[in-house]
């Protein structure tokens, strides 16, 4: 059970402040697994456009059921393609892993297909579904494939909420193969 609260601050007409915590739950909700915490900026130069740098603070459960803890230095790039019935962006994410006890990076390139609900089904809700692979350096390969589909649904001009389910196939990690339900409250001020 993943479980995200994001809050976006605006700074200027084009840049917003950014963080993000994280709780990430394992064995049937019955333990953290994995508790992040993120800050950076959103730099919105037009409608198309956006450019996140960003720190993760991570604090998971390795394979041996200890804490460890990685530092993420993130740069997303995303294009919103301009289309008037659904929305379709196209995300590209870049990390370098401080870790022990070998840093790396990762590319991480997502496509996102959002189509508002009809008012009678949920007013003010979009279905999404979300495709995301990730190139490690380490491996030298892409890795692992995740897989989201879920509604978003606006509750006041400040706050909305995703509930989704993740089917993520990971054949190198450990657990690799994961099946998430997760939400994520986005706070905007």
């Amino acid at each position: 059970f993943w479980n995200d609260v994001q809050l976006t601050v605006p700074m200027s007409k084009k840049t917003d402040f950014y963080a993000a915590v994280t709780a990430r739950f394992g064995q049937n909700v019955s333990r953290l697994n994995d508790a992040r915490l993120a800050v950076g900026f959103i730099y919105k130069p037009d409608k198309s456009w956006s450019f996140q740098p960003f720190y993760w603070y991570i604090n998971a459960r390795n394979s041996r059921s200890q804490f460890t803890t990685e530092h993420r230095l993130n740069l997303r790039v995303g294009y919103r393609f301009p289309f008037k019935k659904f929305s379709l962006s196209h995300r590209s994410g870049f990390e370098y892993r401080l870790r022990s006890p070998q840093n790396s990076w990762r590319y991480r390139p997502s496509l996102n297909f959002e189509k508002e609900l009809p008012k009678k089904f949920i007013p003010g809700a979009k279905f999404f579904a979300t495709e995301e692979v990730f190139y490690d350096s380490l491996l030298k390969k892409f890795s692992r494939n995740r897989f989201s589909a879920g509604i978003n649904k606006t509750l006041t001009k400040n706050l909305s909420v995703d509930v989704f389910y993740m089917r993520q196939n990971d054949g190198f990690s450990r657990p690799g193969d994961l099946n998430v339900v997760g939400t994520t409250w986005r706070i905007k001020l």
